[in-house]
């Protein structure tokens, strides 16, 4: 609990318990923040909040009818103002531990939480991102990829009461351009790359870049910036920005630079260049996007402090990142690979890597989707790529949300031009038909949704049993029953 008085000057001396963005949540004893989203208007909606228990409001439109005893604050941005008193409401939560933000159109997920992994064996470092929600011993459910503004300072604040020193958060572009981590106090960012994805909501990738870059006008010219200038955009974003500037990369000079790079079929090896030292690393991630994303983990592991030869010791076993490039072994005489690639810059890379471990002579099937109302452009983006790598593609459910997805599966298949394909709706139904169908020597590639145990349906969040269960529970039943017929 926290005095009113103590988060506004000259505000009256009332006891705060909650702060409130949603008017339909019950808070007693709280600050209800009037936000504008996309749809809806918070100023539209205070007497609902003051029936759930908000005492004051805190708002930049004029106000036309006043309730009785109740506070009003007029403001001239309610998204800063809350970002500020959410900070102090929960503690100042990221300015007590080591705070490092990845954002990026892919590798996101991988480097925050492979950073978190590693990190926490040099001090306990939590994790919040697409995954989950990592600290200690808790591990929760996401949320969104970055939480809502008051959800962000909380998770850090029971992070800082848990122990926590460092923590990895996932920045998404909507995040940023919602300003969710406005008054999040970061020591690190760093830029993965950008391709074409959530062009529904930027309109452009210009504006998309916009957005990414916010994370960097965040932090100040004493704090680090993490870019891989082996991307067009992030070799722009490395010559504007006024941080400590640390690059990586593979083709282009770099700070922390791969050389030598040797991708095997269970592990990767390669020269590391950094700071005029060679170290040699060995490592059991594969395919080429995963050396650049393990360049991003040392580089942020390193400039915050950690010495090389720990890094590079406990990077030969990096703990796998559920269904991210994620094996699905159970005896079978075939790969199965469930990733959450989604992106076109996604399935070129992922297509890529099971071109080459596939033997000549045998195929490569995948089962995908897209997901609905969300970036429709890139749907026959996505079969085109499908199409020049695969021999039988199935297209099946993602997320639907209120389209059809038959309709939906139509439009990537637009993009196929040459491949066997067809279209199952029902997602479990669909891998089954894909793993009954490979033979030895097979890939099967299982995208988009990684382990995500959620599908987004007209009516909200549904259980989902996860492409990897999904996966395992099936081969378990394909190879009993091909023994069985043996």
């Amino acid at each position: 609990m926290i005095s009113l008085a103590s988060l506004f000057e000259g505000a009256k001396d009332l006891p705060i318990e909650n702060l409130m963005m949603d008017s339909r949540a019950v808070l007693p004893n709280a600050i209800f923040f009037c936000l504008k989203g996309l749809k809806n208007d918070g100023h539209q909606f205070i007497g609902q909040a003051v029936s759930n228990g908000a005492i004051c409001v805190v708002h930049s439109d004029p106000i036309e009818h006043y309730l009785e005893n109740i506070v009003y604050i007029k403001v001239d941005n309610v998204v800063d103002v809350l970002n500020k008193i959410a900070d102090i409401f929960y503690g100042k939560p990221s300015s007590k531990m080591c705070v490092i933000g990845v954002t990026g159109t892919n590798g996101k997920s991988t480097i925050a939480l492979t950073i978190k992994n590693i990190f926490d064996h040099y001090k306990p470092t939590g994790y919040i991102g697409t995954i989950s929600i990592e600290y200690g011993c808790n591990k929760t459910l996401p949320l969104l990829t970055t939480p809502e503004i008051t959800q962000i300072h909380e998770i850090l604040g029971k992070m800082v009461d848990c122990g926590m020193e460092a923590v990895t958060l996932e920045v998404s572009s909507q995040g940023l351009e919602q300003g969710r981590v406005n008054a999040v106090d970061f020591d690190t960012a760093i830029f993965t790359n950008l391709t074409h994805d959530h062009l529904d909501y930027h309109g452009t990738m210009e504006n998309y870049f916009l957005a990414k870059s916010r994370l960097f006008n965040l932090i100040g010219k004493d704090k680090t910036a993490i870019i891989n200038v082996d991307d067009p955009y992030g070799k722009r974003l490395a010559q504007s920005c006024e941080a400590k500037l640390v690059t990586y990369g593979i083709l282009n000079p770099a700070t922390y630079m791969a050389k030598n790079v040797q991708i095997l079929f269970d592990r990767t090896l390669f020269t590391l260049q950094c700071y005029d030292q060679s170290y040699p690393v060995e490592t059991n991630m594969v395919a080429m996007f995963n050396v650049y994303n393990l360049l991003a983990v040392i580089a942020a592991c390193h400039e915050n402090g950690m010495k090389m030869e720990e890094i590079l010791a406990f990077a030969k076993n990096i703990d796998a990142v559920d269904g991210r490039m994620e094996r699905i072994e159970e005896g079978q005489n075939f790969q199965v690979i469930v990733d959450y690639a989604h992106t076109p810059d996604g399935f070129e890379k992922i297509f890529k890597f099971a071109d080459d471990i596939t033997p000549k002579g045998n195929r490569i099937l995948a089962v995908f989707g897209a997901a609905g109302k969300r970036d429709t452009k890139k749907r026959p983006i996505l079969g085109e790529i499908a199409d020049r790598f695969c021999d039988m593609i199935i297209l099946t459910e993602e997320d639907p949300r209120n389209e059809i997805p038959h309709a939906i599966a139509e439009q990537i298949a637009k993009g196929i031009t040459k491949s066997n394909y067809s279209i199952v709706e029902d997602r479990y139904d669909a891998i089954r038909q894909a793993l009954e169908m490979a033979n030895a020597g097979d890939t099967v590639l299982i995208l988009a949704k990684g382990n995500e145990t959620y599908m987004y349906r007209e009516f909200g969040r549904e259980d989902w049993v996860g492409d990897h269960t999904a996966a395992r529970e099936i081969l378990r039943d394909v190879i009993l029953n091909k023994e069985e017929n043996l």
